[in-house]
């Protein structure tokens, strides 16, 4: 089973993202969907499948980081 994670685009090459979620740059195939820099994004299995409102990728991103907390050094 994939998780599709929220991400935020951070440059556009084509039909491919850049995205940053959690402090990890990815590529992910954007075909599907229209996309700007600074659009909040799901992504899975590397490709890019919804545009999110940004209010609910950060929720999204909150509850993310409480299950699945960064480790520390």
């Amino acid at each position: 089973m994939c998780l599709a994670v929220p991400a935020r685009v951070v440059a556009l090459d084509g039909s491919v993202a850049v995205l940053e979620s959690r402090g990890a740059i990815v590529r992910a195939d954007a075909s599907l969907v229209a996309l700007n820099v600074g659009d909040y994004v799901l992504v899975q299995a590397g490709l890019v499948t919804q545009v999110l409102d940004p209010r609910e990728a950060e929720d999204q991103l909150r509850l993310l980081a409480n299950v699945f907390p960064e480790s520390a050094p």
